[in-house]
């Protein structure tokens, strides 16, 4: 067997973990589609992007679906993601301070009550981490999946974004508040940690902790800052060294950064916490800052699409994006003198290290760097709403993926454009339009003590970091 490098165990853990996103038990056609196009609008697509999170949470339980219109079972981390999109909802005028407040208390109040234990049915998580996927009918552990450590990090960051933002004296925000520290104070972070220093990704009652940890670069980062931060299960403050000592520091298309190949790994942890002007001991070395770090990926991204060194359809510099998202199909076709092999959900992207490009576009990649890149987020999103308004664009957003390489099978004959959207490719969207646009989500993690401390225990100085310490 090759050697593998930890990101390439990284990005097969995705894949695994990912595989339980595929479309099975499919619904019919989504009846969300368009007959008239509009314009190209920043606010008319966070709008709609909105919406998923407002319309399709559950109405019993409030947690937020995987994707949609397939329904399988919900996402803990587009739970946190939702519970963060509402904050953005309020903000922007889609919904009441109190329509908001009181979504983001009944989430709550469920993530607080549902059952915690070491049994493999019946429970939604264990000293306080949670699940990777919940059923629909009681919000329990779906199927065999695992206790996941990035999952739960990313719920208890939409978490702390409402303990941030529903300051206010009344009965319903205190409790907001009050639910928010209960919930991430519970977690046992460093029952997480191995004898390594690092975080295990995920343990099944079945049979202990998954043999993967966590390791730099990739979506992570706020996982361990979260860890750090506690103030009742923190993991050691040498955690961060340990995870930058597996940096791949690496020029790739003439920009030089810490590689990762999908674009989700540089936007999730960068949708709460704003790195500009701060840094660790790892940036300060280098000269720059992890938005920065993000900026490049992002043009490194596009640099990759443009060469296009597969001739795929439609990629240019206004068509590019490659992450986690869904696929065509799990077969190979012959393309340009080549065998490609197409895949359905697949951790897409694009490093010096590695590359994973089998002609799908996701617009979540483009759209969700516009906090890092906007002029060229821009341009792409635009591209694609006019580009392809019919196939891709729907009441809720952009679907989430396309692929104009694969014309085989009936109804591909331009292309194939997903029927559904995915919650964690959704939250990005909203949340990155809104840092663009007001910087709320970066403001609100700049005032959370715990986000603060951990950060601080990582050794991150200077600019916000250091102001009013």
């Amino acid at each position: 067997m090759p050697f593998l490098s930890q990101r390439h165990i990284v990005l097969l853990l995705v894949l695994w973990i990912g595989s339980a996103c595929t479309q099975t038990n499919s619904s019919s056609v989504a009846e969300d589609t368009n007959t008239t196009a509009e314009p190209f609008d920043l606010d008319t697509l966070q709008a709609r992007t909105f919406r998923y999170f407002w319309d399709l949470a559950d109405e019993t339980n409030y947690q937020v679906p995987d994707r949609y219109p397939t329904k399988n079972f919900s996402s803990i981390a587009a739970t946190g993601f939702g519970l963060t999109s509402y904050l953005v909802g309020i903000h922007d005028g889609h919904i009441s301070r109190e329509a908001g407040a009181e979504r983001v208390l009944n989430t709550l109040r469920v993530l607080w009550n549902l059952p915690q234990g070491p049994d493999s049915t019946g429970v939604s998580g264990h000293k306080g981490l949670f699940y990777h996927f919940l059923t629909y009918d009681n919000a329990t552990r779906f199927k065999n999946v695992e206790l996941s450590t990035i999952d739960t990090g990313l719920l208890m960051a939409g978490i702390l974004s409402t303990m941030s933002y529903f300051d206010r004296e009344n009965q319903m925000e205190n409790e907001i508040r009050q639910l928010a520290d209960q919930l991430y104070r519970r977690v046992e972070w460093d029952w997480a940690l191995n004898e390594d220093n690092r975080i295990s990704m995920g343990w099944r009652p079945e049979r202990g902790f998954i043999p993967h940890d966590w390791k730099g670069y990739n979506e992570a980062m706020v996982l361990l800052i979260l860890a750090m931060g506690s103030p009742t299960h923190p993991i050691p403050a040498s955690s961060w060294e340990t995870w930058c000592s597996t940096y791949e520091w690496a020029d790739y298309y003439g920009y030089e950064h810490i590689n990762f190949e999908p674009l989700f790994g540089h936007q999730y942890s960068q949708m709460y916490i704003d790195f500009r002007g701060i840094q660790d001991d790892y940036m300060a070395e280098k000269g720059i800052d992890y938005h920065e770090n993000s900026r490049l990926a992002a043009y490194a991204n596009r640099a990759y699409c443009m060469d296009n060194p597969h001739q795929f359809k439609g990629y240019s510099d206004v068509c590019w994006g490659l992450t986690a998202c869904d696929g065509p199909a799990n077969k190979k076709h012959a393309w340009k003198g080549d065998s490609i092999r197409f895949r359905t959900y697949s951790a897409r992207g694009a490093s010096a290290q590695r590359v994973i490009d089998d002609g799908t576009i996701a617009p979540t990649a483009a759209a969700a760097s516009i906090a890092f890149a906007p002029e060229i987020s821009l341009a792409a999103m635009e591209h694609f709403w006019t580009e392809h308004y019919d196939q891709l664009v729907r009441p809720y957003g952009f679907a989430d993926a396309f692929n104009l390489t694969y014309t085989w099978g009936e109804g591909n004959e331009d292309g194939w454009f997903d029927k559904d959207y995915i919650g964690i490719d959704q939250g990005p969207i909203v949340i990155q339009i809104e840092n663009y646009q007001s910087g709320l989500i970066w403001d609100l993690m700049k005032k959370n003590p715990y986000v603060r401390a951990g950060l601080k225990r990582a050794g991150f100085r200077n600019g916000w970091i250091d102001e009013n310490s």
